[in-house]
This record gives structure tokens, sequence and C-alpha cells, in this order.
């Protein structure tokens, strides 16, 4: 069930079912970690509580999912306990997990990234169709992956998401992810004041977001994108 990376000779890893690259050789881990790391406002709003949720849509090659693993073991001030839910319809392999890992290290200095990821893919070796959920960190970070379709899965999701990352492949080329009625999901997963974060500003995406309750703004982007997006959810959903 592992859906197919193709790796360029540069290692920039390209998804041959959307035609997009799951992330850039160079600005993949800042992306993670200003886009969706920051744009949630992390680590600042787990700081000093005892549990924090985070939703995305699009698990991808993991890389949010280490970047916030990472920004969360060199937090002093963590919450005691992260819960990570993902929805994915297309896993890869967790060969391609640990090979994404290993690119990135191969040309920035992030040394946690490669053991977080090896951790990962003890985990991802038995992932399988449906809902299931990984204890790591000693137990500190539970993983929840839900695999299939983004709203079906969404709708089935029993959590309240303190910080969301909307990472699907480009509205353009997969509008299943971004479309209203999954917006709409993700918010009924959301509690007043949920912070949300995205690489894209498309006008679509944010006319959906506001009727869906959230306020969007629009900050400078990480190269080679000019802007990403920042949202808080006001639990109001407009009609």
């Amino acid at each position: 069930m592992h859906e197919p990376v193709e790796w360029s000779e540069d290692q920039c890893p390209t998804s041959p079912r959307f035609g997009d690259v799951y992330r850039s050789r160079v600005g993949g881990w800042q992306q993670a970690q200003t886009v969706f790391v920051g744009g949630c406002h992390l680590p600042q709003r787990w700081q000093n509580t005892e549990h924090f949720t985070i939703l995305e849509t699009g698990f991808g090659l993991g890389l949010n999912f280490l970047a916030t693993w990472a920004t969360w073991l060199a937090d002093a001030r963590r919450c005691a306990r992260l819960h990570y839910v993902a929805v994915e319809a297309y896993p890869v392999s967790a060969a391609d997990v640990v090979r994404s890992a290993q690119a990135l290290s191969d040309t920035q200095a992030i040394s946690p990234l490669v053991d977080l990821a090896r951790e990962l893919a003890l985990h991802w070796q038995t992932l399988r169709p449906g809902m299931q959920q990984f204890s790591l960190a000693q137990g500190a970070i539970l993983l929840t992956l839900a695999i299939g379709d983004v709203l079906p899965m969404l709708q089935q999701l029993d959590c309240r998401a303190d910080a969301v990352y909307l990472d699907g492949f480009s509205p353009a080329r997969n509008p299943q992810m971004w479309s209203d009625e999954t917006l709409r999901a993700v918010a009924a997963r959301c509690i007043a004041g949920t912070t949300l974060a995205s690489f894209s500003v498309a006008s679509s995406v944010r006319s959906g977001l506001r009727q869906a309750g959230f306020s969007v703004r629009r900050k400078p982007g990480v190269a080679p994108k000019w802007h990403r997006l920042e949202a808080s959810y006001n639990g109001l959903t407009a009609p």
C-alpha cells in the first residue's frame, strides 16, 4: 500500500500521482519550522500546559511531524503530552521517510532529524488503512494516523485540535484536500482560539477558511513562495 516517491538527483521527492513535490531540497526544513510550527505560534502555545493536540491534513514524508517533535524536545517548558493527529490517503514507505530526513540532514545541521525519522519508521512498518495510534518519546507523544480519504477520515476523528497544519499537495493538483467541505470538517475539530497554518494562500482556500469560521492573514513566505497563511478559529461558522 506504499505510495511511490520519485527522487531527483538533488534528492527532491515528488509524487507521481499528483505531479507535485513533497518538499524542496533546500527549503523543506525551513518551511516546516517557519510556515507550520512558527505559523501556529509554537512552541509558545503549548508551554506550561498538560496536553496539546495538533491536526495535520497531508502527513506526506512526515517532515512537519518531525519538525514539531524536534521543537518539542528542545523546549524546556513543553507540554507534558503532545497528541499529533494526521490524515493521509497515500502513505509512503518507511524507507522514504528516512531517506527524506537523511537528505535534509546532509545539507543542513539538523542533528536529531534522522534519529527521530528512524524511530518513526519503526512504527511505520505496521501501517494499515484506517485509524491507528503509535506511542513515541517514551509515551509523551501520541501519533494518531488516519489512513484514507481526507473527508471521511476527518469526520471519524474524535479530537479537538489546538493547532492545525494544512499541508496537502497544491489546491490546483489536489482540490479534494482543500474543498469547502474539507475545511468545514477541519473546523469541526477545532476550538475557539485554534491556530492554523498553511503554505497555500490561494483565494479559494482563504475564502473557504473564512466561511468555516477562521480569521485569515497572509504572512511573508519562505522562498520560493512569497506568502504563507496564518489563521485562527473564532468558533463561528458562516451560513
